[in-house]
């Protein structure tokens, strides 16, 4: 039985690190899956299964590939993209900042850095990946969604991985992301599995997806309503 399950788990559930789970030792060929060392190349099989068959797989991409700070970034970002054209129907929801964004945020557009619980539900997200979020933050998000929603969280990182995902392979280069790409591309091919994108429930769903995109993309700035009006002031307790 693994130590660590798809939520919701409630409001305020124990860290990863709290329930004894801690990551494997650099360099020891092991990944973390469900709470449980597992050799790196059934990890990552286990990943790709999981990232082509739930429900509207995601990536979301942190500052450090989004904004190309260095030429390493520049080539995980590069190969972000071919990552989520690897996976039918991905869809791709950046962290860009970790700033609250006010007063209204879009789902849709940008993962919410303060409520992530809410970018998943609204998108109905049942599988996701997070590359290049900064660990400490990471590690927040993770555990908001693994308490809130019944989303299958992965997370890939250059350092020493994450606990409260699901699935976390550490030490993420280059290379191994370029690995983790062709599992995907082998596992498609030799046919094991249907990615959800392909079954009729998904491509149902996708279709309504793109439908609403393309009307809500019609609307003109008139149409739209965003709460601009000014905020009431509250009591100060210590006014005179």
């Amino acid at each position: 039985m693994s130590k660590l399950t798809v939520g919701p788990i409630g409001l305020l559930p124990p860290s990863a690190a709290a329930m004894g789970i801690f990551q494997p030792e650099k360099g020891s060929g092991n990944q973390l899956v469900e709470g449980e060392h597992v050799p790196e190349e059934k990890a990552i099989e286990k990943w790709a299964i999981e990232l082509l068959t739930r429900r509207n797989p995601t990536l979301f991409p942190g500052p450090l590939v989004i904004w190309g700070w260095n030429k390493e970034a520049e080539h995980k970002g590069a190969l972000s993209l071919k990552l989520a054209d690897a996976v039918p129907g991905m869809n791709i929801i950046p962290m860009p900042d970790y700033r609250p964004i006010y007063p209204k945020i879009d789902p849709e557009a940008v993962i919410n850095p303060c409520h992530p619980n809410l970018t998943v539900q609204h998108n109905k997200i049942e599988v996701c990946a997070l590359i290049g979020v900064h660990c400490h933050f990471a590690n927040i998000t993770l555990k908001m969604i693994r308490a809130n929603t019944n989303c299958y969280t992965t997370a890939l990182c250059q350092y020493d991985g994450h606990e409260d995902a699901l699935i976390s392979i550490r030490d993420l280069d280059g290379n191994k992301l370029q690995k983790l790409i062709d599992t995907i591309n082998r596992i498609k091919k030799a046919g094991t599995v249907t990615p959800w994108a392909l079954t009729p429930e998904g491509k149902e769903e996708l279709e309504e997806i793109a439908a609403t995109k393309a009307k809500n993309k019609a609307l003109s700035k008139e149409d739209t309503h965003v709460f601009m009006g000014d905020l009431e002031k509250g009591l100060d307790d210590n006014a005179e």
